[in-house]
């Protein structure tokens, strides 16, 4: 059993403390469409907001190097490409238990940190091979099953591919809603689908979208954000990483809450991580991925 601390409501202006044990696994909520149908949203305070933010807060020379390494250790590294190779699959591994350039890990002074993403993401067919590559390291193997990237497989065959990548080893699994359904306003069609998922993948981690900070308000149960794709720039982890540090705070800027989607992305933080140290901008091809 965990602790958990939840503030609740007490007079104005004061927040009680209390704490209570709760399982370790968050056991999720039966479904309230009332919380769903009351959710408005002023989109274009949202975007304002979405805007301004990296712009009010900003990280400079030491301080954004730092914040680069930690974007390193919240690294979904993926490679989700239709021309894979078993090849690709184990550079990328390989990648993985040594994510910045050694020499520039020396120079920093940062070696003894042994720095490594948070996970690897594959499709189901090379999750084998991925966690042979990893075994003796502590960096997970995460699947991408049900039916990615659109999500439209038949529910039956994208549950049996969750099981399947849990057999194979996968220790987490990013799972592909029917988006149909959400635009529809089909909530419980989401719902039903997403506790299959998560019955499904039994203790292995599951990652998918949520609303995180009224659920952690509702139930005192923290759950993670993952954004993915299109992240190809040290400056875009920077801005991810100070939306999660305003929004959610602290305990949301590591790899247990936090991941980013990504695989160019590595390759940009390196030359930013070089540039710090020389002052100059190096080649792409000095920093290769796979």
């Amino acid at each position: 059993m965990e602790t958990k601390r939840r503030y609740e409501h007490a007079t104005p202006g004061e927040r009680a403390l209390r704490v209570v044990a709760r399982p370790e696994r968050n056991p999720g909520t039966p479904l309230d469409l009332t919380l769903v149908r009351a959710l408005h949203v002023n989109r274009s305070a949202v975007e304002r907001r979405a805007v301004t933010i990296p712009t009010r807060r900003t990280v400079k020379r030491e301080w954004q190097a730092a914040w680069l390494l930690r974007a390193i250790t919240c690294m979904d590294l993926t490679t989700l490409q239709g021309d894979d190779t078993p090849t690709n699959v184990l550079r990328l591994c390989a990648k993985a238990q040594h994510p910045l350039r050694r020499d520039l890990a020396h120079a920093l002074g940062v070696e003894h940190l042994e720095l490594t993403v948070g996970a690897v993401c594959v499709y189901h067919a090379f999750v084998p091979l991925a966690v042979e590559a990893l075994d003796g390291t502590q960096i997970p193997v995460a699947a991408v099953s049900t039916g990615f990237p659109a999500g439209l497989s038949p529910l039956p065959q994208r549950i049996a591919e969750i099981g399947a990548s849990v057999a194979a080893g996968a220790r987490e699994i990013d799972v592909v809603i029917t988006r149909a359904h959400a635009l529809a306003g089909n909530w419980e069609a989401v719902y039903d689908e997403v506790r299959a998922f998560r019955e499904a993948c039994g203790s292995t981690l599951m990652k998918v979208t949520r609303q995180i900070r009224d659920y952690y308000e509702r139930t005192g149960h923290a759950v993670g954000f993952k954004p993915a794709g299109g992240i190809r720039k040290a400056k875009q982890a920077l801005e991810w990483l100070i939306l999660m540090k305003e929004e959610l705070g602290d305990a949301w800027l590591g790899a247990d809450r936090f991941r980013l989607g990504a695989s160019a992305l590595l390759t940009d933080i390196e030359r930013q991580l070089e540039h710090f140290l020389t002052g100059r901008y190096s080649a792409a091809y000095r920093h290769p991925m796979v």
